[in-house]
């Protein structure tokens, strides 16, 4: 009896429509896996390459992530060279055709924003530069908006049974981000115009679309650790342009802001930068709600 019981749930099984199957999809970076749950909904089976405790520059492509990818019906990662360091190999040892570069199931949401921070010498010798500019995109809501309606089109492509579906929950997707986004500029106006010092250049949208001022960089170069010396000509620069706070990302090492923070008057602010790197960053409107209550409450 049992193996009759087998046998029919595997020729039903069988016999479901592949429409009805759910996407698989491999997101490089949490902010993304969680834009594409609130697109998909159930229609989506998310995986995220990487954790919010995690420096997206730099990730071992295991086994387990090959696996995943090599499964994946669509790969959503943030492009402009973020992942240099290690989709290349994911691609290659995958071996799926699906979500090569130019084929439908590579998204990569560089490739709907305009990206900042352009360099203008592309040299090795500078650190961990960008040619296509700053990667760090989503820090700026309104970038987000731009990725989600281009992504929600790329999903219905590729499940056109479910295309309507998909077209709905992005517009209600838009309509309470758009409804967050004035929330939270609403909050942000003490933020404007406030001096600040980054441990690493992550934050330039975020600064971008709050009025925030970059003043100085705890990094010498991108990526490269500071030394005991730059963090000196960094402490006497801030004699001169004071700030109110050092900024990193929560999976940062805090020993240079820390070191800073005991020299100077500033406050130490460890922001999420993705979902999941605090309490409330749970998803893609916490990650804004907790980043904006940190800011504030290091601010005057």
């Amino acid at each position: 009896m049992k193996t009759l019981i087998v046998l029919l749930a595997a020729l039903l099984a069988a016999q479901v429509p592949a429409a009805q199957a759910a996407l698989r999809v491999l997101a490089c970076e949490p902010e993304w896996a969680a834009l594409v749950r609130e697109l998909g909904g159930d229609r989506v089976n998310v995986a995220a390459a990487t954790s919010a405790a995690q420096d997206p520059h730099r990730v071992e492509a295991r086994p387990s992530l090959i696996a995943r990818a090599r499964n994946a019906d669509l790969l959503v990662c943030t492009g402009a060279d973020l992942e240099v360091g290690w989709l290349p190999v994911l691609l290659r040892e995958s071996a799926n055709p699906a979500i090569q570069p130019g084929r439908p199931g590579h998204f990569m949401a560089a490739d709907w924003v305009v990206l900042l921070d352009r360099p203008a010498r592309l040299d090795r010798a500078e650190g961990d530069v960008h040619p296509q500019g700053n990667p760090h995109l989503h820090l700026d809501p309104r970038n987000i908006a731009r990725v989600a309606e281009a992504l929600a089109r790329r999903l219905a492509s590729l499940d056109p049974a479910n295309a309507d579906r998909y077209g709905e929950r992005q517009r209600d997707f838009t309509a309470r981000w758009q409804a967050a986004v004035a929330g939270w500029e609403a909050r942000a106006a003490p933020l404007r115009g406030l001096a600040v010092v980054s441990q690493h250049k992550g934050f330039v949208y975020l600064y971008a679309w709050l009025g925030l001022r970059e003043v100085a960089v705890l990094e010498p170069k991108p990526g490269l650790e500071p030394s005991a010396a730059h963090l000196a000509r960094v402490l006497d620069s801030l004699r001169r342009s004071p700030a109110r706070m050092v900024v990193r990302a929560a999976y940062e090492s805090p020993r240079a802001s820390e070191w800073l923070a005991a020299r100077a008057p500033l406050r130490v602010v460890a922001l999420p930068y993705t979902v999941g790197g605090g309490e409330r960053a749970r998803d893609l409107f916490g990650l804004f709600d907790e980043t904006l209550a940190r800011l504030l409450g290091a601010a005057p």
